[in-house]
């Protein structure tokens, strides 16, 4: 990661310090409602009215994977393109990229500073969480720079999510759907699902990608309901590798592309998704030449990415591979398992699973998908800097539960020194090594990875 300047660092301290007053704004990290951000949106003179057309995406996995799709696609074809995320990994910024002549780029910290106390002032210190304050931030910053599309990406659920008072959407999007945030969302996936599906808009149409069958129902009756037309994939298009590309088509059209460059055998299914919420933009801009161009272009942190140069290097023999993925449920742990496999298919090494989880997550459930395929799993502890976080299992814990699955495990006090254990696993021969189970762990590998080349 680039070194930052002393004056780069006071206004990052800036920016840290508001984002601190606003956590202390409510008492409960997550409280979904829509009314506390309808009032902010009031006294801040409703920038939700103000916004680029809107393509709303929400889902269990995959929604950053289809935002960075879609945005590499769009860019491709020339559109001014913002997009808001979360959680971010290094920098809250990256949370909100605004549109410019080189491609989207996260907000400049001066003014993003300016826009959290303008947001904190028009709440007058009342009762508003974290998100909906900073998503409000957001808006206000989207609302002033012009661009042909938002992005936007739901924090939680998508009925009651604060993103959900936007007014101009022209498609929404819903990935795939897994047990996930029961405790917010529901004891099932069928309610769940409908959480989901709470961003369709009446005759707004909505992309769907693959479900289980209770989620799907739940997301086509509420489409039903609100007369959305409702293109689901492997019904209305598919997505599939050929001959080493990707194959997309539907009634209308058949694409022959290239693979995405995001690694991992589920990103078809993201890349598909991306292409079928942008189809039903119906610009003639987007072409077959200009999505193979954005599937080429696109990229997202910490999903399958490899660690070819930096700091962590150092840590790890010459040979050694390390990746990192921020996947932190069971559902995203079985989609890494999978693209682990494949990838011990092509080029078989150990795989050291370096590991770190928030405790509102289950390590055993996670873990489990790895019997069989991990050689090693080494238990890390999370970085205490973000207050989003739930805290995190100790890494004693983390290994015990590796050892109830089975999985050889062990602690290690920092990441710096799990990395070293992995690299003395087999001095001799390389080992795969996968920093995975948090994006807050996968935020912190990345700001230690100092002098990575882009």
């Amino acid at each position: 990661m680039p070194r930052t300047s002393a004056s780069e660092r006071l206004i990052r301290t800036r920016t840290d310090r508001i984002l601190k007053r606003l956590m202390g704004l409510h008492p409960r990290r997550i409280d979904l409602t829509l009314s506390r951000m309808r009032r902010l949106m009031s006294a801040l003179g409703h920038p939700e009215r103000a916004l680029p057309p809107a393509i709303h995406v929400a889902g269990t996995n995959g929604k950053g994977s289809t935002i960075a799709f879609m945005r590499a696609i769009l860019e491709a074809a020339g559109l001014r393109v913002h997009a808001y995320t979360s959680p971010h990994l290094v920098r809250f910024s990256e949370r909100i990229l605004l549109a410019g002549e080189k491609g989207a780029a996260p907000i400049a910290e001066p003014w993003l500073a300016e826009l959290l106390e303008e947001c904190e002032a028009a709440n007058a210190g009342a009762p508003i969480t974290f998100f909906e304050s900073t998503t409000a931030a957001a808006f206000l910053a989207f609302s002033r720079r012009p661009a042909d599309v938002l992005l936007l990406e739901v924090g939680l659920g998508g009925r009651l999510d604060a993103t959900n008072v936007v007014e101009n959407v022209a498609a929404s999007a819903i990935t795939p759907v897994a047990l996930d945030h029961q405790e917010y969302l529901g004891d099932n996936l069928r309610q769940i699902a409908a959480e989901k599906a709470g961003i369709i808009r009446p005759g707004v149409p909505v992309a769907v990608g693959p479900q289980e069958e209770d989620a799907w129902h739940a997301i086509a009756e509420r489409a039903a309901e609100l007369g959305a037309p409702l293109f689901a994939a492997n019904r209305d298009w598919q997505a599939f590798e050929q001959h080493g590309r990707l194959v997309w088509e539907d009634e209308r059209a058949l694409y022959d592309l290239p693979m995405p460059m995001l690694a991992g055998r589920f990103q078809l299914d993201n890349a598909g998704l991306a292409i079928a919420v942008l189809r039903l933009l119906g610009d003639a801009r987007i072409t077959e030449e200009v999505i193979a161009k954005g599937l080429a272009r696109a990229r997202w942190l910490a999903r399958m990415q490899p660690v070819r140069s930096g700091a962590l290097r150092l840590l790890v023999n010459p040979d050694d591979e390390i990746w990192i993925d921020g996947g932190h449920n069971a559902h995203a742990a079985r989609a890494l398992s999978n693209a682990l496999a494949d990838l011990e298919d092509v080029s078989p090494m150990p795989l050291v699973l370096v590991l770190g989880m928030q405790k509102n997550r289950d390590p055993g459930e996670y873990l489990r998908h790895f019997a069989g395929l991990a050689t090693q799993v080494i238990g890390v502890p999370l970085p205490e800097t973000s207050a989003e976080m739930a805290g995190g299992h100790a890494p004693e814990d983390i290994a015990a539960a590796a050892c109830r699955t089975g999985l050889a495990a062990r602690p290690a006090p920092t990441l710096e020194e799990a990395l070293r254990q992995a690299a003395r696993l087999r001095p001799d021969s390389p080992v795969r090594i996968v920093i995975a189970g948090s994006l807050h762990l996968a935020g912190q590998a990345l700001a230690k990875n100092e002098g990575e080349e882009p």
